[in-house]
């Protein structure tokens, strides 16, 4: 394998298996390490790279199949090309690196001590019936409403800190992290992970464990994030 493979083939750390691999592969694609019309690695020896189960990159590879980027060919010569044609930039200003990692890190601070505040409080039970019903809400959502509800149960974790400015704040940001996650393809697999990690959430706030929740709010934008730059970046 070629060294600028290896730096990007390399083991991916586990609380974002999914999405840190489709960063990975978009980066290969992105940059050019796997040329248009060119072959990905052999699967197992890529799962074997990546450091994550054949499932874990099957479900990466068939995501990228659906938006376009890669197409998988049976036979003796089979395996997964990158297209010879990519899907065009989605529609809009263009995004500066800089600008999506500000957008990211605004958001990781504030979002992180917003469930780690929520933790911290005695929650009333109307305030627990809210954080349990946006929860649900999300957890049913389908996809052309995904976003929507997904902002709302953020914003409620936020609402549940009892500070209306940083829930202010929460939703400036949420309105910059919605323009960019519109210019990626939702991911089933990325949006069942999603759900797992949210009822981690709202339960470790619910159960008042302040770092607990911290990290799992941190663990969960974190794969947001990966997919943010392995498609935007």
């Amino acid at each position: 394998m070629m060294p600028l493979q290896d730096a990007l083939f390399r083991p991916v750390r586990a609380g974002n298996a999914f999405e840190e691999t489709v960063e990975r592969l978009m980066q290969a694609i992105r940059l050019g390490v796997v040329p248009p019309g060119e072959r990905l690695p052999a699967e197992r020896e890529l799962a074997t790279r990546l450091g994550v189960s054949r499932v874990t990159l099957r479900e990466a590879i068939r995501s990228l199949q659906d938006a376009g980027y890669v197409e998988s060919r049976r036979g003796r010569y089979g395996g997964t090309f990158v297209n010879t044609t990519l899907p065009a930039a989605s529609p809009g200003r263009p995004i500066a690196t800089p600008e999506l990692l500000d957008a990211l890190t605004l958001r990781t601070v504030l979002e992180t001590g917003a469930a780690e505040c929520a933790a911290s409080r005695s929650l009333g039970p109307a305030e627990r019936r809210n954080l349990g019903a946006r929860l649900t809400e999300c957890s049913c959502a389908s996809l052309d409403e995904y976003r929507r509800k997904d902002s709302r149960l953020h914003l409620a974790i936020a609402e549940s800190t009892g500070s209306a400015s940083l829930t202010a704040a929460i939703a400036d940001v949420r309105m910059r992290v919605n323009e960019l996650l519109d210019r990626i393809p939702l991911l089933p697999p990325n949006l069942a992970h999603s759900n797992d990690q949210h009822e981690l959430i709202v339960t470790r706030i619910l159960e008042g464990d302040p770092e607990a929740a911290r990290r799992a709010m941190a663990e969960h934008l974190d794969g947001t994030a990966s997919l943010l730059r392995g498609f935007l970046s």
